[in-house]
């Protein structure tokens, strides 16, 4: 994935660090980025935190977050980001979460997802993704890749 040997050859040129939180992209966005050449020195780590229990348990979103927002929501991805970055001590955090599909979950459509970024820069992205599940979690991934590039810049 381009966009994954961008973000790691910006980390190098800056000196910085990231890791990844990932809910319905299951680990290929920490697996893009440590495809690239380089990688070992920059990417920290990534967590795949599938269920709710897990966003609270592992990772450590508060439950009063998930019940009011839900799992696949701005406030759960941003908060995923923030514990990532405390966990790991990364300059720059990904977090993914939303819903792959068949069905809907949470009420919220097949193709819903959200995107966050924590660190010295920090957003939020919704996204309205079409396709199959392979991809729609491919999408998400580059969307993250691109969110965290253009608040690198």
């Amino acid at each position: 994935m381009q966009q994954a040997d961008e973000v790691v050859a910006a980390l190098r040129r800056r000196g910085e660090t990231v890791c990844t939180v990932e809910s319905l992209t299951g680990g290929l966005l920490c697996a893009a980025l440590t495809d690239a050449p380089g990688a070992s020195e920059l990417v920290h780590g990534g967590i795949v935190a599938y269920t709710i229990d897990a966003k609270h348990d592992v990772v450590g979103v508060d439950e009063h977050v998930l019940a009011e927002y839900g799992a696949v929501s701005a406030q759960t991805a941003q908060a995923l980001a923030v514990r990532a970055r405390e966990v790991f001590g990364s300059t720059w955090a990904v977090a993914t979460t939303g819903v792959a599909g068949p069905a809907t979950q949470e009420g919220k459509p097949v193709g819903t997802v959200f995107v966050a970024v924590d660190g010295p820069a920090s957003d939020v992205a919704q996204l309205a993704l079409s396709g199959d599940r392979h991809q729609i979690r491919t999408k998400s991934c580059a969307q993250a890749l691109e969110l965290l590039l253009s608040l690198m810049e």
